[in-house]
């Protein structure tokens, strides 16, 4: 009888350990589902990289989701939508960017004669602060807001600051350069800014495009950069320079004569967005094929390709591979890792460069998302973001 006893005590500690492990992986499935999706079809819901979770209804608006129809994992608020059809980019396109005012870059000591101090500092101003304007009058360039404190006289400046969510004001006290003869506020500021990026897709009904998957933030702050004005230009691609373990590649280019592609509307956390000219979207449409946009749910782990443009101006298919999903992201361009399969894209390339961001992600014959950031230790993997997030930022 107390062999029993302790088999009977063996057993119930066994499934008790049994069930905790049940409930804790049923945890590590909660943290990433999303709260709430949009499916084309509100009644046969799944989650593409989890075959084992279960979908049930318990009102029109809400996805029950249980482990193997019995472990309660999480409650899924649902919308139903039609996805949109969009027009795949891959195709390289130059970014000339105005900022809405400056950016301040660097501060640094003015050689005054009572001694080396930097005004900006003592004003209180930072890295990466935006000026829009200095005595109420609109800053737009470098040379604006030099010439304001040039010619002040040495009398204190009122500059308007944005900083981050918040507006504030510094008053800055200018000092007299012994070696540049004028008055000087100690800091650099940059206006404007250029580079390369790759169209994601091209919603043909209204001419708007998104690209990049990320922001343009500053190479010395790292901040967003807030768009004044910025134009799309054509740009063809001289060299792919391959990438290596701790040295990312990157793309060169050189922008064309061609008329510009369009105008540049808004930078944000999940990228750039525009709309095309006429004659751009008659260009880019007329070669680029039609996708449905897939949801995130749908996704799964396994084969895909990008479309991309490593030479010349017309976008390639490369293989790849989708490693990981993580639907529930927070980071807006780090939903997937992506790992580059294709040999010719490792030869030409090393894999993922900088100037590739923004390269649309193909799988099932949908639009998924778009490579973001190459891992710098390996090449060939990087991130991704779901084209859905991308999509929430178009037509708006």
């Amino acid at each position: 009888m107390q062999f029993k006893k302790k088999i009977t005590k063996a057993a119930a500690l066994i499934m008790s350990a049994a069930l905790v492990a049940l409930f804790g992986t049923a945890e590590y499935y909660s943290v990433r589902l999303p709260k709430a999706i949009t499916t084309e079809s509100a009644d046969s819901v799944s989650f593409g990289s989890f075959p084992e979770l279960t979908v049930k209804y318990p009102s029109a608006d809400c996805a029950a989701v249980s482990l193997f129809g019995t472990i309660p994992v999480k409650n899924v608020d649902i919308s139903q939508a039609e996805a949109p059809v969009l027009i795949a980019g891959g195709n390289p396109f130059g970014i000339k960017l105005l900022m809405e005012g400056v950016m301040v870059t660097a501060l640094g000591p003015v050689d005054s004669p009572d001694g080396s101090a930097c005004p900006a500092e003592c004003a209180g101003i930072q890295l990466g602060d935006i000026i829009s304007t200095a005595d109420s009058i609109p800053v737009t360039s470098n040379s604006d807001l030099q010439r304001i404190i040039s010619e002040s006289g040495g009398d204190t400046v009122t500059l308007a600051i944005k900083r981050g969510d918040t507006e504030i004001t510094a008053e800055l006290q200018p000092a007299y350069s012994q070696r540049s003869s004028s008055w000087r506020g100690g800091m650099w500021v940059r206006d404007s800014i250029a580079g390369i990026g790759t169209m994601t897709f091209i919603d043909a009904d209204t001419g708007e495009f998104a690209g990049l998957g990320h922001p343009i933030c500053d190479s010395d702050t790292h901040e967003l950069i807030p768009i004044h004005s910025g134009e799309a230009v054509s740009v063809v691609i001289t060299e792919a320079r391959r990438g290596e373990s701790g040295i990312p590649g990157e793309l060169h280019g050189r922008f064309t004569r061609q008329p510009i592609y369009g105008t540049l509307t808004e930078n944000c956390e999940s990228g750039v967005y525009g709309k095309l000219t006429d004659f751009a979207l008659q260009q880019l449409c007329g070669g680029g094929e039609s996708y449905k946009m897939g949801y995130r749910q749908e996704i799964t782990e396994g084969e895909a390709y990008i479309l991309s443009t490593v030479a010349g101006k017309e976008p390639k298919k490369y293989s790849a591979v989708i490693e990981e999903i993580d639907y529930n992201s927070r980071e807006t361009s780090k939903n997937m890792v992506i790992r580059i399969t294709d040999e010719e894209l490792i030869t030409e390339a090393g894999g993922i460069v900088q100037g590739m961001s923004g390269s649309p992600i193909i799988q099932n014959d949908k639009i998924i998302g778009a490579v973001t950031h190459v891992f710098v230790a390996d090449p060939t993997r990087g991130y991704a973001i779901f084209a859905e997030n991308m999509y929430e930022n178009i037509n708006k």
